[in-house]
C-alpha cells in the first residue's frame, strides 16, 4: 500500500514524550495523555533534567490509562541509587498493571557533578553494575549484592549492613529497562544489556553506522536479546504542515541550545552526534555563538539540513513517507511531542489509522 493513498505500509509504534517542565508544571497535560490513549499511541514517557522527576508524572497522569505503557525517558542513573531506582520501577508497574518502562541515562558531567555532586567517571562500568543491580531487585530471587567499585551492596561502613531483598514482590521480573545512549561504545552497551534503546537526534542516513554499534552489542557472550526482539525508540520531532520552512525556522532555537548549551563544549554528547552527521562546522560556529550569549544567532546558524535529518517535517504525504524510511532505517517507535491534544490526535490519525 502506498504512503501517498492515506494507508500505513509499517507497523511503527509511537511514543508521546511529554518531557521535563520548566519554570512551572505545564498545563493540559493530563489532556495530552488522555488524547494519546485514545489516539492507540503505544506510550507515554517523562523525562528530567534538574528539575522535575520522570516518574510522578507517570504515576499522576497514567492513573487517567488503561493501555499505554509508561516509561522514563530517561531517569538518570545519578538521581537515585539502583535500589532506589528499582523501588520506583517496581511500584510503578504495580499501580499501572503491568505498563512500566524503565528508560535510563548517565546524562552529563555538568548536572552529575554540578547537580547531584558526584563524580561523572566511567559512564559504561557504573551503566552495567546500575542495571545488574536493578534486574537483581526485580529477579527477588536472593538477596541483592553488589563488589561494586561504583555500587558496593552491602556497604562495608559500619558492618552492619546486610543484603535484602525487596519487601515488595515485584509484579515482572522482566519488567523492560532501555537506556538512552549517544555514542558507539554506549549504543553497544546498550543492545549487550538492555531491551531498548533510546535514542536522541537519530539520523536514517546513518543507520549502517548505528547497526554496527547495535550488532556488535548484540553479539557479545550473554547478550540479552536480539535484533528482533530489541526496540529502537527515536525521539523525533514531526510536524505536518504545508509550510515547511517556517516550521523548520521554529525547530532552530531548541536544537542550537542542545548543540550549543547543553554541556560542557569539551563534553557535549548532542554535538557529538550531530558531528557524526558531518556538521562538525555547523556545530562549532553554534556552540561558539550561543556560548557567548548569542542565541539567537546561534538559532540563526542552524541550517535547514540539520533540523531536517532528524526530524520529520512536511505534508501528510512525505510525513508518511519519512516515517516508512525510519522503520526501515530500524527504528520500531517515535517518540513524539505535541502541544494539545487535537495535535496528538491528528498524529495519530496519520500515523496509526
Amino acid at each position: 500500500m502506498e504512503a501517498s493513498i492515506g494507508r500505513k505500509a509499517w507497523k511503527m509504534k509511537l511514543g508521546l514524550q511529554l518531557g521535563y517542565w520548566g519554570a512551572q508544571p505545564p498545563s493540559g497535560t493530563g489532556e495530552l495523555v488522555d488524547a494519546a490513549e485514545a489516539a492507540g499511541f503505544d506510550a507515554v514517557f517523562a523525562a528530567e533534567s534538574w528539575g522535575s522527576d520522570a516518574f510522578t508524572p507517570l504515576a499522576w497522569w497514567g492513573s487517567r490509562t488503561s493501555n499505554v505503557q509508561l516509561g522514563t525517558s530517561v531517569a538518570q542513573l545519578s538521581a537515585r541509587t539502583p535500589t532506589s531506582c528499582a523501588m520506583h520501577a517496581l511500584t510503578l508497574d504495580h499501580l499501572s498493571g503491568g505498563r512500566a518502562i524503565l528508560g535510563l541515562g548517565v546524562s552529563g558531567p555538568q548536572v552529575v557533578e554540578g547537580w547531584y555532586g558526584q563524580p561523572f567517571r566511567k559512564p559504561l562500568a557504573r551503566t552495567r553494575e546500575y542495571v545488574d543491580i536493578v534486574r537483581q531487585v526485580l529477579a527477588r530471587e536472593a538477596p541483592v549484592t553488589s563488589a561494586g567499585p561504583h555500587y558496593r551492596l552491602p556497604e562495608t561502613g559500619t558492618g552492619l549492613g546486610k543484603a535484602l531483598k525487596p519487601i515488595t514482590h515485584p509484579l515482572r521480573a522482566d519488567l523492560p529497562i532501555w537506556l538512552g545512549a549517544e555514542g558507539p561504545k554506549n549504543v553497544a552497551l546498550t543492545a549487550e544489556i538492555a531491551d531498548g534503546w533510546l535514542a536522541i537526534y537519530y539520523s536514517p542516513r546513518l543507520a549502517p553506522m548505528y547497526d554496527e554499534w547495535l550488532d556488535e552489542g548484540f553479539a557479545r557472550p550473554g547478550a540479552r536479546r536480539s535484533r528482533e526482539d530489541f526496540e529502537v525508540a527515536a525521539t523525533c520531532q514531526v510536524i505536518v504542515t504545508d509550510d515547511r520552512a517556517a516550521a523548520l525556522e521554529r525547530l532552530k532555537p531548541t536544537i542550537a541550545l542542545y548543540v550549543g548549551g547543553m554541556g560542557a563544549p569539551e563534553s557535549n554528547f548532542h554535538a557529538q552526534v550531530y558531528r557524526r552527521m558531518g556538521y562538525d562546522s555547523e556545530v562549532a560556529e553554534i556552540g561558539r555563538l550561543f556560548l557567548s550569549g548569542r542565541k539567537t544567532e546561534a538559532a540563526a546558524a542552524v541550517p535547514d539540513d540539520m533540523v531536517a535529518e532528524t526530524m520529520i517535517v512536511g505534508d501528510a504525504d512525505h510525513v508518511r513517507e519519512e516515517v516508512k524510511r525510519w522503520e526501515d532505517a530500524g527504528v520500531t517507535m517515535l517518540l513524539l511531542t505535541a502541544s494539545n491534544a487535537s495535535e496528538v490526535g491528528e498524529l495519530g490519525a496519520l500515523l496509526k489509522g
